[in-house]
């Protein structure tokens, strides 16, 4: 190398994969839309919200109406208590959930993430509350470049003091769907509240603060992993946001009610209103990307710019990407929802919802386990008599106080011995013990017999139980 020749930067490989993994978070301020998409967001705000506060203060037969209560190890919804032995209906609605989410997101895309997640409505509820404090979008982005003058400090206060108070609150009501609602309010005022319930109404509640107030579209971009795989549940018929690209570029600014063919342009007036209101920040008009969470807001701030200059709506809009190739009508488009993925998802949702309430509707309302003792499986006693001995556990799933009569079946000859009237208050269990007897003589190992548990009020109500007598 000569001495003219400049020498060349070796670059470190380090500084390389810096530049190509990192990238500084720019702020997203989203802009205010109004319109049909974003009343349904809101609607699903009120409606959802509505629901998680108001289910936990709802009574029902002298108690909560939703409750799932750790220490009892019980499950109350409305009328329905669920027991340990009722997990098969928790898998089962697992199952619902799961095919349901994949049939709707194979029909509309993430109608779930821009219309009933919990990061899309917690985010919609604190950006209202930080317009209230803070303004609309360009007032906030110019109050943050002064951030440290007094009045903008007051405000951003009022903000995030508003954010802790709606972020504790739903903390709160989350504890009080495990622990009954009337317990911890007034532990809440006595100051009592155990250990337990403070950490998960604070780590719910710094959640809450954290994914609305903070992180926002980094939570949908980087942290959920239903962005990564929805496009293994999409197909060309899917109903997705989609810019008409051939009806829009090119794109350009020009004058209200310009026609755009006479300046050789598209209806795209390339005025960015779209990017502005999107809350992760993505320009749709680059095509469907992982980011997008489905939510409107651009074809709502789309239409309103296509009113403006006069031109026909739906620039932006829900279609599916053969629609667009093909130019297909809105017809075209719901002829074309029912395909074999589609029927696939409904029948199995069908056949798993119909299990479900075939579960819930035979669901017994007694129950009744019996062990042996094990210290004694069998033993001699007077008069020449064999004895086994049993321990009941019966358990009482309604909501009604119902005393049991037992009795046993079994070879001739056997003898009940104990008390065969047993009470049971509501979705409770009582356990009793039993000695059965039969005659020494006959046949010698092991013999079926059957408890009988019936209800004194409702004969309906019974069980027929197993269990088998020892002869030595």
């Amino acid at each position: 190398m000569s001495e003219a020749t400049p020498a060349k930067r070796v670059i470190p490989i380090v500084e390389v994969v810096e530049d190509s993994l990192y990238e500084v978070r720019k702020k997203i301020y989203p802009r205010a839309v109004t319109g049909v998409f974003a009343r349904w967001r809101w609607i699903m705000v009120w409606f959802t919200q509505i629901l998680y506060y108001g289910l936990c203060w709802m009574p029902w037969n002298g108690r909560q109406a939703v409750l799932f209560h750790l220490v009892e190890r019980k499950f109350y919804i409305f009328g329905m208590v669920l027991w340990p032995q009722d997990v098969f209906f928790l898998t089962v609605l697992l199952i619902i959930s799961a095919f349901s989410l994949f049939l709707f997101t194979a029909v509309a895309g993430r109608l779930w993430c821009g219309y009933t997640c919990p990061q899309t409505v917690y985010t919609e509820i604190f950006l209202w509350v930080e317009k209230v404090f803070q303004g609309d979008r360009a007032t906030r982005m110019k109050r943050d470049e002064a951030r440290w003058a007094p009045e903008n400090l007051a405000r951003r206060g009022g903000k995030y003091l508003t954010w802790a108070l709606i972020s504790l609150w739903t903390g709160f009501t989350f504890v009080g769907y495990f622990t009954p609602m009337s317990e911890l309010w007034r532990s809440v005022i006595a100051v009592t509240l155990g250990p337990w319930e403070v950490f998960w109404i604070l780590f719910y509640g710094t959640f809450t603060y954290m994914g609305a107030g903070v992180m926002r579209e980094q939570v949908c971009k980087y942290m959920c992993p239903y962005a990564r795989f929805q496009s293994v549940m999409f197909d060309p018929d899917t109903l997705i946001i989609t810019y008409d690209a051939e009806r829009g570029e090119a794109r350009g600014a020009r004058k209200k009610r310009v026609d755009p063919r006479s300046i050789e342009k598209g209806d795209c007036v390339d005025c960015s209103i779209c990017v502005q209101v999107c809350p992760t920040g993505i320009d749709i008009r680059n095509g469907l990307q992982y980011e997008c969470i489905g939510c409107g807001a651009c074809i709502d701030a789309c239409d309103q710019v296509m009113e403006k200059m006069n031109y026909p709506k739906g620039l932006i809009r829900y279609s599916t990407e053969n629609a667009l190739a093909k130019h297909w009508t809105g017809k075209d488009i719901l002829a074309h929802i029912v395909r074999p993925r589609i029927i696939v998802y409904t029948g199995i949702l069908s056949a798993v919802g119909l299990a479900l309430i075939w579960g819930l509707a035979t669901k017994p309302e007694l129950r009744v386990d019996i062990t042996r003792d094990r210290a004694v499986l069998a033993r001699e006693v007077e008069g020449g008599w064999i004895e086994n001995v049993y321990r009941l556990h019966v358990m009482n799933v309604s909501e009604t106080n119902r005393r049991y009569a037992i009795s046993v079946e079994g070879p001739p000859d056997i003898d009940l011995l104990g008390e065969r009237i047993i009470e049971v208050p509501a979705t409770s269990a009582q356990s009793t013990t039993l000695r059965v007897r039969m005659p020494a003589d006959g046949k010698k190992g092991s013999s079926v017999i059957y408890f009988d548990v019936k209800s004194i009020a409702d004969e309906r109500i019974k069980v027929h139980e197993k269990a088998s007598f020892i002869k030595p």
